[in-house]
């Protein structure tokens, strides 16, 4: 594909390819942005709450500013290609939820698909698969939201913004961890995983 949008090609660029699962993090980034009028963020006006560890959510991350290290990334393991925007600045929130199958595949393809990600493709598979993929993505491209999404309005208690907390270092492994999740093993400070190193045997 050629003369790809500048956003899009940035998507790629960070994710490291291009394919479907991408293009639909892209689409609804970019309904999002237009749901809500805004732009970008540039710290943490914006909040993404994403259900699912897909392609999708690096192109989430580019696109909105959202990510795990600035706090207004959330991710939900619910299995869903779905995503829910919210803007601190007035309170607003869109839901957009991936529709049905957008670019479904033939039986042929189908085997093709499971030939390449089993790693037994051949060279020509390969490039055939690629093609495909190609070909896939420019069709969600060019498809409205409207007819790939479900997009509505919805209620969302935004998260506050990240906070900073001192660290501590734990008395079993002598790695420092952040106060709020350190905890008591036997009086002593502890991390996270030293208390699940404790507890795993009960």
């Amino acid at each position: 594909m050629t003369n790809r949008p500048i956003d899009y090609q940035k998507a790629i660029d960070f994710h490291g390819h291009c394919c479907p699962g991408l293009t639909i993090g892209y689409m609804a980034a970019k309904a999002a942005l237009a749901h809500l009028k805004v732009e970008r963020a540039e710290d943490e006006e914006l909040v993404a709450i994403v259900e699912s560890d897909g392609c999708g959510i690096d192109a989430i991350q580019v696109l909105l500013g959202c990510t795990i290290g600035k706090g207004n990334l959330i991710y939900k393991d619910y299995g869903k290609q779905a995503y829910t925007i919210g803007n601190r600045k007035t309170g607003e929130a869109v839901r957009i939820v991936a529709t049905g199958d957008m670019t479904p595949l033939t039986p042929d393809q189908q085997f093709l698909r499971t030939a390449v990600f089993s790693g037994q493709a051949t060279p020509e598979q390969e490039e055939t698969w690629q093609t495909l993929q190609a070909e896939r993505t420019t069709r969600m491209l060019a498809t409205p939201a409207s007819e790939l999404f479900k997009i509505q309005d919805v209620e969302l208690n935004l998260p506050s913004e990240a906070k900073i907390f001192n660290s501590v270092i734990c008395e079993y492994c002598g790695e420092k961890v952040m106060e709020a999740r350190a905890r008591l093993k036997n009086g002593k400070t502890a991390c996270l995983a030293c208390t699940e190193e404790y507890t795993r045997g009960w």
